[in-house]
């Protein structure tokens, strides 16, 4: 397996080379490409449409969140991109949920644990 030198990193003084390595991606037939494409756009479209409902008031915070093991695409969508489709949610009031409620910020919806949802969906009450 070929290795890789990144960026330096600094260890007892000396600056390292950290290594990281790279595999190769499997080889796709343009037909298999363009149906991934298709389906990659047809994902980040389903989410926006989330979003924008979410933002608009459609659709509740708690009822996504509630949803979210049994609909991919509101599992595969973060928690903190959820809340910021929250009127009058910004990114620092996200971040101090999130820690509030113990969830890392990098967090899928459908990773949530029972405890977690339910600490979210009260801070937010």
């Amino acid at each position: 397996m070929p290795m890789n030198h990144s960026w330096p990193v600094r260890c007892r003084g000396r600056v390292k080379r950290e290594r990281t390595s790279t595999l190769a991606l499997p080889t796709l037939t343009p037909e298999q490409r363009a149906d991934a494409l298709a389906k990659a756009a047809e994902a980040r479209k389903a989410r926006s449409e989330l979003l924008a409902q979410i933002k608009s008031g459609e659709r509740t915070i708690a009822s996504v969140l509630g949803k979210a093991k049994d609909d991919k695409t509101i599992g595969k969508t973060k928690v903190a991109a959820l809340l910021k489709a929250v009127p009058g949610l910004g990114a620092v009031k996200v971040a101090a949920l999130l820690e509030q409620a113990g969830i890392d910020p990098d967090r899928r919806a459908a990773g949530l644990g029972d405890r977690q949802r339910s600490a979210l969906i009260d801070a937010l009450n």
